[in-house]
């Protein structure tokens, strides 16, 4: 069905997006041995499979249920909690234009954060990307059970791995992971419907190509297959599953606080099967007031200004998704 240009991309072994086995990071030696391997792979590809890590399966193989259940409910219980201007909430099919694209992608997505209640200082203030989740406690009561267990493992999982990263930058362990207090820690639901006939003459993706906004990402994805990554060389290549493992990425806000010392590398998703992928992202990021002071660190080579978390992510989402422009 698909014209051999579009969206073409190369079969690749796993050592141009290596594997990170974390198996031993609780050891000394094996931590040392992690942070440098992690800090090489995010400064010359920006991705990397993390495995060994203790998620459990269950809490997996939940958060996958329930995300299937969720999107298989009819579009009049869904839109109870549509996406509103925090990003939270359900967004359906046409409402996400990444900058640059052709078109929309093709896809829906339901957004959560780190649950605050309205009352909440930074939420009353106007804190930037501090909002309240919207739950669909009335229609489906088992997606905030499911996925606030499965999020807090992950989240707990970015901070182990970002205090390897400050390690391997010459950083304490804690340099990250201290502006972690209150993260914005943003998790998505994503549902790819298969590719159709418009979308091919569309040149449409599941998810247009696009850096990650945020700092590390920790993406979930089924055994579909669909994520391709742009390698150094200017080739699209095949992020293949491996079962049991989290994708991971280097984001714009990483990039940023380095001064471009750890790369943000550019990716696309694109459905060919004839049923629906499913991933779940969790963009690991900090509070929103973090500030994102490249001169943090001396090994860059770009001129990045200062900012915060919240500003970043804010600013680029009212430019991606079409909620901002009503």
């Amino acid at each position: 069905m698909t014209s051999s240009k579009f969206a073409s991309a190369k079969l690749i072994d796993f050592d141009q997006i290596p594997v990170v086995d974390i198996s031993a990071i609780e050891t000394d030696r094996g931590f040392l041995q992690i942070a440098e391997k992690l800090v090489e792979t995010a400064k010359t590809v920006g991705f990397f499979y993390i495995t060994g890590h203790k998620i459990s399966p269950k809490l997996i193989e939940q958060a996958f249920a329930s995300s299937k259940r969720f999107f298989n409910l009819p579009i009049s219980k869904k839109s109870t909690v549509s996406v509103d201007k925090n990003q939270r909430g359900w967004m359906g099919q046409g409402m996400a234009q990444l900058e640059g694209s052709k078109t929309h992608d093709a896809k829906e997505v339901f957004f959560w954060g780190w649950d605050v209640k309205a009352n909440d200082p930074d939420v009353r203030a106007g804190v930037p990307m501090v909002f309240p989740n919207q739950w669909p406690d009335e229609v489906a009561p088992f997606l905030r059970r499911d996925l606030i267990p499965y999020y807090h493992a992950v989240m707990s999982l970015g901070r182990l791995i970002m205090s390897a990263l400050a390690y391997g930058l010459g950083k304490p362990k804690d340099f990250f992971v201290k502006a972690y207090e209150k993260p914005l820690g943003r998790g998505q639901l994503v549902y790819y419907p298969p590719m159709s006939k418009e979308d091919e003459q569309q040149e449409r993706f599941g998810a247009a190509a696009h850096t990650d906004f945020g700092v590390l990402t920790f993406l979930l994805q089924d055994m579909q297959g669909g994520l391709q990554v742009l390698n150094q060389s200017g080739q699209w290549i095949e992020a293949q599953p491996i079962e049991g493992s989290f994708v991971c990425n280097i984001g714009d806000l990483l990039e940023r606080w380095t001064n471009g010392y750890l790369v943000s590398t550019k990716h696309r998703v694109i459905n060919r099967n004839k049923t629906a992928r499913y991933s779940i992202p969790v963009f690991c990021d900090p509070s929103s007031k973090t500030i994102i002071n490249p001169a943090d660190f001396s090994g860059g080579s770009k001129n990045y200004k200062k900012i915060t978390a919240g500003e970043h992510i804010a600013n680029r989402n009212q430019k991606n998704f079409t909620q901002y422009k009503n």
